[in-house]
């Protein structure tokens, strides 16, 4: 019951994404054709607010569920492993025209395919865990 809330916000964040088509593989084929402006108003329209919730959450203290206040430390300037990152992250998500976030959104839809997807997505979760201290952060 604890996290009871969490799972609310969760059932109401998926079924945002549904409804705005955020998780449709046509409006992200769309997006990465440059065809329509409705997945780019969507992701900016996100980066703006997220931007204003993290300053929110700096200059109010805010605490963790564990009672700690929460510290966002200043962004490291490692301009490549950003590049990298994005590059392979945009890759996958261009090949497989789903996001991590949607995949459980579109798996509780119905489609269930995306189980190939979540199961890929976690099998690479694991290998960049067993890298990790190999790579260079």
């Amino acid at each position: 019951m604890r996290y009871f809330k969490y799972i609310i916000v969760g059932v109401l964040f998926g079924i945002t994404m549904f409804k705005s088509e955020a998780v449709s593989w046509f409006r992200i084929y769309e997006m990465f054709h440059f065809q329509s402006f409705h997945m780019y108003g969507i992701i900016f329209s996100s980066v703006v607010l997220g931007m204003g919730i993290v300053t929110f959450i700096k200059w109010r203290h805010f605490k963790s569920i564990k009672g700690e206040e929460i510290i966002i430390p200043d962004k490291q300037k490692s301009i490549p492993r950003y590049l990298i990152g994005g590059t392979i992250f945009g890759l996958g998500w261009a090949m497989a025209g789903v996001c991590p976030g949607p995949m459980f959104v579109l798996m509780g839809s119905g489609y269930t395919v995306f189980v190939v997807f979540l199961a890929s997505a976690m099998f690479g979760t694991f290998v960049y865990g067993l890298l990790r201290d190999k790579l260079p952060h």
